[in-house]
């Protein structure tokens, strides 16, 4: 319960927008990692998600229950799609595959002005992906071990960036 309250404040701690704001939609991503993966075969590429994975990817889908994400990406693998998947249902949204040789082209850029993007990647992913849009080289990727990571990214109108990480374990 601790853990979301802290997330709760911290997602809502920007305060509301102001008129300036609401006028030129900021751009709020949100990154999370695919949740727990089955690892018993190491020749498996693509594997599925544990019993843990498949809590975790409803937990998820609590953690963001107040966030109305106007798109959701995935990498095409299952325990990507899966996780997404949980979290689009709850909010009866599709998902929509994104190419990891293409983060942040100038497609997904445009697609994405403007509106709440949740992307489920993985642990190198996400800190890339992040990295790219901030125009810096400010994240290392991810301990595989972690499957609670959270980047938040608000690209302002102005251009200006700001961005976070948590934890939600």
């Amino acid at each position: 319960m601790t853990t979301f309250l802290i997330l709760a404040f911290s997602l809502f701690s920007l305060g509301p927008p102001s008129e300036e704001t609401t006028q030129e939609t900021m751009t709020t991503y949100y990154f999370i990692r695919h949740a727990e993966k089955d690892t018993s075969d190491p020749q498996d590429k693509d594997p599925k998600l544990t019993e843990a994975g498949l809590e975790r990817a409803k937990k998820w889908a609590e953690v963001f229950k107040e966030v109305e994400f106007d798109l959701i990406y995935s990498s095409d693998f299952n325990r990507t799609r899966t996780t997404a998947k949980t979290i689009a249902e709850s909010q009866e949204k599709e998902v929509d595959i994104y190419d990891p040789r293409k983060l942040n082209d100038a497609e997904f850029q445009k697609r994405s002005k403007g509106k709440k993007v949740l992307v489920v990647g993985h642990s190198n992913t996400n800190p890339h992906f992040v990295n790219l849009i901030l125009e810096e080289n400010r994240y290392k990727d991810i301990d595989e071990a972690e499957s609670g990571s959270l980047f938040i990214v608000h690209v302002f109108p102005n251009g200006a960036k700001a961005s976070e990480v948590l934890y939600i374990n």
